[in-house]
């Protein structure tokens, strides 16, 4: 029997890799999903699919209040910042939701302990990101010394963890990595302020770290941006 693995899967580049690089290790995956007031349904529809084409057998959608969050993501008052400069990580953007991955790994904390799985699967990466405190190794040795005293699986010696497989690579060696392992990135998402048709702007932070990804990866993108037609 496979060992279990709860993978963190928000339908983008990088949480389908860490589902693909799970994979090819031999865990069996859960995947969970968060639905937390996004202004747009588009990441859940491509994370369902990512499941399916993974063959992901459980996949939970989790629903966290929208209200308890404040960000360009989630609050229509805040507008999604453009063409800023994506290396500037001294400064957090207005995209940062509070404590998102503080709430996510709680839920896949929870469900790893109760099924018995010993590992959390989260495509975070420390290098090609938007200033959040939330995405850095830091942040995740804490978090899992944290886990390790206050779960029953911690202080019994059999404590749970948390892999990032992801955290040192560059968004290039992200795709190469899940176009080595036959990841379909036509089914990922990664916009912030998508069109009515889904089609990705273009110009936000996350857009534009996933264009120079594919760029620099020699990989073509997939990704239908507004007003353009075929593979940017």
């Amino acid at each position: 029997m496979k060992e279990k693995a709860v993978i963190l899967l928000s339908g983008g580049i990088d949480s389908a890799t860490a589902a693909a690089i799970a994979i090819s290790r031999g865990f069996d995956p859960c995947a969970m999903t968060f639905s937390y007031g996004q202004k747009h349904g588009v990441e859940l529809l491509r994370a369902r699919a990512l499941a399916g084409f993974f063959g992901i057998r459980e996949h939970l959608v989790i629903e966290i209040p929208a209200h308890i969050f404040r960000s360009a993501l989630t609050t229509g008052s805040l507008e999604v910042p453009k063409n800023r400069p994506v290396d500037d990580v001294d400064e957090i953007p207005d995209t940062y939701v509070p404590a998102r991955n503080i709430l996510f790994l709680s839920y896949a904390l929870a469900l790893a302990e109760s099924i018995g799985a010993r590992r959390i699967f989260i495509g975070a990466t420390a290098v090609d990101y938007s200033g959040y405190p939330d995405c850095r190794p830091e942040f995740f040795h804490a978090f899992k010394e944290m886990a390790d005293r206050g779960t029953r699986a911690g202080v019994s010696g059999n404590g749970i963890i948390i892999e990032t497989p992801l955290i040192s690579m560059t968004k290039a060696e992200i795709i190469r990595t899940g176009h080595r392992l036959g990841v379909d990135y036509s089914l990922t998402h990664s916009c912030y302020d998508p069109g009515p048709d889904g089609s990705a702007c273009g110009s936000c932070d996350s857009c534009r770290i996933r264009r120079k990804g594919f760029r620099d990866a020699g990989i073509p993108d997939p990704t239908r941006y507004c007003g353009e037609d075929g593979n940017q």
